[in-house]
């Protein structure tokens, strides 16, 4: 367990001070710099499995899910979500993705649907609210809606293909969905050395390492208590963010960090392990069978 918690806060913290880094992209076609990021992730993540699971017909379609809504689809609506509400807006409503993953996991337990309403609460709280208007509502549910079908769409078939066989097949998929739609929806464009370098690290870092952990974590701890560890991302991005100083560390800030650290606490606690039969029990059982 101790490993999977740990894989999955690296994951979580990684995604949340990369944030300045995609912010580096800012003007550069969507699709088409997502099909290089994806393509160069899946080519390390190649050199380090070196042999790639073929998947069965059944893996498809949970793998374009993933694609989808998960990866090409949450960036897409992230971008189009923060041109009508606030940062903080959408990062509150994605705080609902720890308890949509709690409540929608077969193995849920009142620990992890609890640990996620607090994660929840102190996510708010470092978020600090926000507005929005026209469909800016909508747009930040739909990033919550990709966040949850990232974890959701691979449970199954992380445990056909493996870890590092969902990374692999899931960037190369979203590289060359990317580079189809992305040649007829904004085109090409050759990066600058600031977008190269940004695209490295998102690919290599964000991409390739991330991306492993995370289905590592999911696979060990299931989604639910999986999820909690979510709110760590935006933990890590108000860090980098003060490191930056780019924002001011606040009490409310820090009652915030305090308040998904709790929830975290709580969520992941073990799951109350099956009791044994007692002896009386057995011999119950025995005396039934002979009768």
């Amino acid at each position: 367990m101790k490993l999977g918690v740990a894989a999955g806060a690296t994951a979580a913290t990684i995604v949340g001070a990369s944030v300045p880094i995609t912010g580096m992209l800012e003007g550069y076609p969507v699709l088409t710099g997502q099909a290089m990021r994806y393509l160069l992730g899946a080519a390390v993540l190649l050199l380090v499995a070196r042999r790639l699971p073929m998947p069965s017909w059944r893996d498809i379609p949970p793998l374009l899910g993933v694609v989808a809504s998960g990866m090409l689809g949450f960036n897409a609506v992230l971008l189009a979500a923060q041109q009508y509400a606030e940062p903080g807006f959408v990062a509150a409503v994605m705080g609902g993705a720890p308890i949509a993953l709690a409540l929608l996991s077969r193995q849920r337990t009142t620990a992890a649907i609890v640990g996620a309403m607090v994660v929840a609460a102190g996510i708010v709280l470092l978020s600090g609210g926000g507005t929005w208007h026209g469909p800016g509502l909508a747009l930040a549910l739909l990033t919550m809606v990709g966040e949850v079908c990232f974890t959701l769409f691979a449970v199954g078939v992380v445990k056909r293909l493996g870890v590092l066989g969902v990374a692999t097949w899931t960037c190369l998929l979203a590289a060359a969905i990317g580079a189809v739609v992305g040649t007829f929806v904004g085109g090409w464009q050759v990066p600058d050395t600031r977008q190269t370098f940004a695209l490295v690290l998102l690919a290599v870092v964000v991409t390739a390492l991330a991306f492993g952990l995370w289905y590592f974590a999911v696979n060990r701890l299931g989604p639910d208590r999986a999820g909690v560890l979510i709110g760590l991302m935006p933990v890590s991005g108000l860090v980098t963010s003060v490191l930056l100083g780019a924002q001011h560390f606040t009490l409310v800030s820090a009652v915030g960090a305090v308040t998904v650290a709790l929830g975290c606490v709580i969520g992941l606690r073990k799951r109350p392990e099956p009791h044994a039969d007692s002896p009386s029990d057995a011999r119950l059982q025995e005396t039934a069978v002979a009768t």
